[in-house]
Order: C-alpha cells, then structure tokens, then sequence
C-alpha cells in the first residue's frame, strides 16, 4: 500500500487561498488541515501572502486572523 501523504503546509496555505477566493468554500476543512500540517513541520505561525487575499486591507487581515485564531490557527501576513 502507498501511503498517502500528509499535505504540507505551504500546500494546505494555497488550499486556502484558493478557498478564500471561491467565496470561502471548504474553509474551515482546510484550516484544519493547515493546523495539522503546522503541527507536523514544529511551525508556531501560518504566513500568509496578503496579496493574494480577497480583502487586502486591515479589516479584512483582522477579520482573517479572528477567524483562524478561533480554530487554533495563528496567522501572520508576509511583507
């Protein structure tokens, strides 16, 4: 048997833009998923690119972070 692998987390990150962008479908699967992933590879913090946000202004980065810390998820935005 192949064993399936584990999603990465940099994987489990562009799940979620692409989630963001179709108007938040699956979201909270692959948060959880990206939890799992940070959990695996020892990471403290999600780094997201906020250009690719469908809300790339501070609300929406706040908002994104309540959102996410509310399922153990903490979430940072790149330069």
């Amino acid at each position: 048997m192949i064993p399936v692998s584990e999603p990465t987390v940099a994987e489990a990150t562009e799940s979620i833009y692409v989630s963001l962008r179709a108007d938040n479908a699956d979201l909270d699967a692959h948060i959880a998923t990206l939890k799992a992933a940070l959990a695996r590879e020892g990471m403290k913090q999600a780094v997201f690119d906020p250009t690719k946000l469908a809300q790339n202004n501070r609300s929406g980065r706040k908002l994104m972070q309540a959102y996410f810390r509310q399922r153990g998820v903490s979430v940072t935005f790149s330069n």
